[in-house]
């Protein structure tokens, strides 16, 4: 397993490297990386923790031009395609993410309900397992992303 945290002091500090990852994805497959696109990944690459499509949206207004919230989806759904963001479902919020995953590879994200941090890992062991319900069942999944709620290990050592 490896593992990226996000949130509670662990963000991903590679505002750059996202971006700079994002051009490069969308230069090699000839898609438009917009103002927008950008200014959305920049703002979930800044963010402490997991933001929403509103929180994005209200922190790309400016007074006099708001940014709407369906704009914002539409940026977020763009990038979680590239895998330049992952959403996290039981949050309904969105972080971003500086790394290659490999074809197919499932992400596992770890949600501490103590300090609102999401560390984000992979498990080989779950997705072969997981490959092996989905193929019993004739199902073809369009993403793979587990989450698990707890209690990190800074916050358990936390309380002794």
């Amino acid at each position: 397993m490896h593992g990226h945290e996000h949130g509670a002091g662990h963000h991903h500090a590679h505002g750059f490297d996202v971006v700079a990852r994002a051009e490069e994805i969308c230069r090699a497959r000839d898609l438009q990386f917009t103002r927008l696109r950008r200014d959305v990944l920049e703002t979930v690459a800044a963010a402490q923790g997991p933001l929403g499509a509103y929180d994005i949206a209200e922190r790309l207004s400016v007074p006099g031009r708001r940014v709407a919230a369906v704009s914002v989806y539409r940026a977020l759904d763009f990038l979680t395609d590239l895998n330049l963001v992952h959403r996290i479902a039981s949050r309904n919020a969105f972080v971003s993410c500086a790394h290659e995953h490999g074809a197919g590879e499932g992400l596992v994200f770890l949600i501490c309900r103590t300090c609102g941090g999401i560390g984000e890992t992979t498990a080989p062991e779950i997705e072969a397992g997981l490959d092996r319900a989905l193929d019993r069942a004739g199902f073809k999944p369009a993403s793979r992303i587990v989450e698990v709620e707890g209690e990190c290990g800074a916050c358990r050592e936390r309380q002794g």
